[in-house]
């Protein structure tokens, strides 16, 4: 049975989408607090989470972003009763995968959350476990690197952009390319992001396996 973990600290929203939830064929997990949202979410494998960002003692983007940081790839949908669009870029900017704004009805939280079970799975059956260019190799599903057999530390970040490099080895992939696939833009936002990060894989995986192409972009050599 599909399992989802609600962390929702007002408990008449939890009650009312827990119910709905169950009523719907789904097992269910509460948590009221954001440590133990954290807790459940890195010791129990769930299939969705909800999050809601107002949550006490750690609030939803800090345990989003711990949970994509310990490797972490549950979808989840935030819910917050903020609205700016600041608070939903940075949401998806920390790797949620949808976004809801209280108050919501039910019937639509539901079809979001169908929608983003149906992309997990999709995604788990047509994704390979593991990617590999040269001394470098991607765990998929542990997010996971290693370089010369050598275990390598990545922030959740660095590991999407990793992931965005070996796709498309020996592929020139231009800024504009690198700040869509891995942080959302459609647009630049005018920062140097791509470049800070290109820095941090260089620092990690040694600067002779990303080349700059100057006036085009990036190119992985592996």
């Amino acid at each position: 049975m599909t399992s989802i973990l609600i962390a929702e600290d007002e408990d008449r929203i939890a009650t009312f989408v827990e119910k709905g939830l169950r009523a719907a064929g789904y097992r269910t997990t509460r948590a009221g607090r954001g440590d133990d949202a954290l807790a459940l979410a890195t010791g129990t494998e769930f299939d969705l989470i909800l999050l809601d960002v107002g949550l006490p003692g750690m609030d939803g983007f800090t345990v989003l972003r711990r949970l994509r940081g310990d490797g972490v790839t549950t979808p989840v949908i935030m819910l917050t009763a903020r609205g700016s669009t600041e608070d939903t870029v940075r949401g998806l900017d920390e790797g949620a995968s949808d976004y809801v704004t209280k108050p919501f009805r039910f019937d639509e939280l539901l079809a979001r959350v169908r929608t983003r079970l149906r992309e997990a799975e999709a995604a788990v059956a047509a994704e390979p476990t593991e990617l590999r260019h040269g001394a470098v190799r991607l765990d998929l599903r542990s997010r996971r690197a290693e370089v010369d057999g050598v275990t390598v530390e990545l922030s959740a970040r660095e590991f999407e952009l990793a992931e965005t490099f070996l796709r498309s080895p020996e592929q020139v992939l231009s800024r504009e390319q690198l700040l869509s696939r891995v942080w959302g833009y459609d647009f630049d936002p005018g920062s140097n992001v791509v470049e800070v990060y290109v820095r941090y894989l260089r620092g990690k995986f040694g600067a002779e396996r990303i080349e700059t192409v100057r006036g085009m972009g990036y190119r992985f050599r592996g």
